[in-house]
């Protein structure tokens, strides 16, 4: 299953980021941060994390640097 996510991810990179404006005010970005967050926790929670770092992604946040 981690492969499965984070082949997803690798593709949206490549394939639609591209077309967006790079916006993300933490680093690493929030792509890679998903990355991170799979292979160190897992499927599930490594998922869950991401989900909550792109929560937080939005023009109200402060930003800055966020370890997995």
């Amino acid at each position: 299953m981690k492969k499965v996510l984070i082949s997803f991810i690798k593709f949206y990179k490549k394939a639609i980021s591209p077309f967006f404006p790079n916006s993300c005010r933490y680093y690493p970005t929030c792509s890679e941060y998903a990355v991170q967050s799979i292979e160190k926790y897992g499927a599930l929670k490594g998922f869950l994390k991401a989900i909550w770092r792109i929560l937080r992604c939005n023009p109200f946040s402060k930003g800055g640097i966020d370890k997995p």
